[in-house]
């Protein structure tokens, strides 16, 4: 069966070249030139991988992933950015990008990531589906005495049914936490059922949440339930519910009022026996007194608030919580030295959690099997403009061709074995180190 992938970008010539050749390559593609229309596709369609351009028509291509990821959470994303975006494309693999490649793109080498790209998705959702079936999701609290005191919040969130509103930075694991209160509540038999609010706007989050009616839009063609049908009796998760319009605040706060709802384009009352669980990494009472947000719709759900620090806060859990990560990426073998886990620490991880998972993620690719992730791996985090000392970060190319030098002088000298290494032809290699001699000359 033929990978289906979803091309957004907007120009269109580079559109039809990569359509042309990625068909001939044996891809079913698919094209979207705004944002509009790629949330519209990947809500019908499901796809095994998204290419993505960063600037769009109608917005920026790194508020796409968090849509991305509300409808497959584990779907391979990589990045388009113009040259002069780098800073665009860190932040994109911070929000849960998998690679990135800057223009001019070329084919062979797109081709090339979006294969390695394809077989880490394909893992990444076999280990998943075994994860769900073998056993409950583990969640790493560490040793820290804020991170007890979450502890002993979310227990007892867990042992009352009432909504809780869970508080941190991105990537800080507030999805994390709010399933692991579902699994120790007493509605852990039923769903658990997360929408992205940041991710769906206005009519396509009411629709989601409520379901419609046959014909209450134009592509309408039967009823379908909505999510609040999903969770009756189970958890409702409502992810960055400080991103939702003050539209879909009043409905959404009428459910909660009355216990009841009506589906989009439809006359009859329906009842849901839901658990509410929030997320937002914005301060709801800043957003009130902004007016974006519903006084009365934040007294609701605010029974209850957990504030998660970011990691750069609870540093004395790094090594431990380095360790629980490996072990979830299947390489409990891996061996951190000591000198990489003093860049692990000199990091601010802007990204958090999820930042630290995918750089382990990336290092683990550039090294063999159980063996000792070494400086070579981390060098992009050694010269980060989030290091605590505030020193000037590099460009991407200069951070490659620190790497290649790193690599070439572990192998000796040796050509072959270094380009084996890094997965690149001897031609790709002898070319970037001939750059590498005349920049330098």
């Amino acid at each position: 069966m033929k990978s289906k992938i979803l091309l957004i970008e907007d120009d269109d010539s580079t559109r039809f070249g990569f359509v042309r050749y990625f068909s001939k390559e044996g891809y079913q593609v698919s094209e979207a030139a705004t944002l509009s229309e790629a949330t519209e596709a990947i809500s019908t369609i499901s796809f095994n991988a998204i290419i993505l351009d960063i600037s769009l028509p109608d917005g920026n291509g790194i508020d796409f992933i968090a849509t991305a990821r509300a409808y497959a959470p584990n779907i391979p994303i990589i990045v388009i950015t113009g040259a002069g975006d780098i800073p665009l494309a860190v932040e994109a693999m911070q929000c849960g990008a998998d690679n990135f490649l800057t223009k001019p793109v070329d084919n062979a080498a797109l081709s090339a990531f979006l294969r390695k790209t394809l077989e880490i998705g394909d893992l990444r959702q076999k280990v998943s589906d075994r994860k769900r079936l073998e056993r409950p999701e583990e969640l790493f609290f560490g040793e820290s005495p804020v991170m007890q005191e979450i502890r002993h919040l979310a227990q007892t969130s867990a042992n009352s049914d009432n909504p809780v509103v869970i508080m941190g930075e991105t990537g800080t694991g507030k999805g994390m936490l709010a399933r692991w209160i579902h699994r120790q509540s007493a509605r852990s038999a039923h769903e658990f059922v997360e929408i992205n609010c940041s991710g769906l706007k206005g009519e396509m989050l009411s629709r989601e949440l409520f379901g419609n009616a046959r014909g209450a839009y134009t592509s309408a063609d039967q009823d379908r339930k909505g999510l609040l049908d999903i969770a009756d009796r189970g958890t409702l998760f409502l992810d960055e519910i400080g991103d939702m319009e003050l539209s879909t605040q009043s409905q959404f706060l009428k459910v909660l009022e009355e216990k009841s709802y009506r589906r989009l384009g439809d006359v009859k009352l329906l009842r849901s026996d839901f658990r509410l669980l929030c997320a937002t990494h914005h301060d709801i009472e800043t957003l009130v007194q902004d007016g974006q947000f519903r006084r009365d719709l934040m007294y609701r759900i605010n029974l209850m608030s957990i504030t998660i620090p970011p990691l750069r806060e609870r540093m004395d859990d790094l090594p431990a919580l380095v360790a629980y990560l490996l072990h979830e990426l299947g390489s409990s073998d891996a061996v951190i030295s000591k000198d990489v886990m003093s860049i692990l620490r000199a990091y601010s991880w802007p990204g958090n959690i999820r930042e630290l998972k995918n750089v382990l993620e990336r290092a683990l690719m550039l090294s063999p099997r159980d063996a000792i992730l070494r400086q070579s791996h981390f060098t992009s985090l050694g010269n980060n403009q989030h290091r605590k000392n505030g020193e000037t970060p590099q460009t991407i190319r200069e951070l490659e061709e620190q790497h290649i030098k790193t690599v070439l002088k572990q192998m000796d000298g040796d050509v072959e074995k270094t380009a084996r290494h890094l997965n690149i032809s001897r031609a790709t290699l002898y070319r970037r180190l001939k750059q590498s001699r005349e920049e330098e000359s």
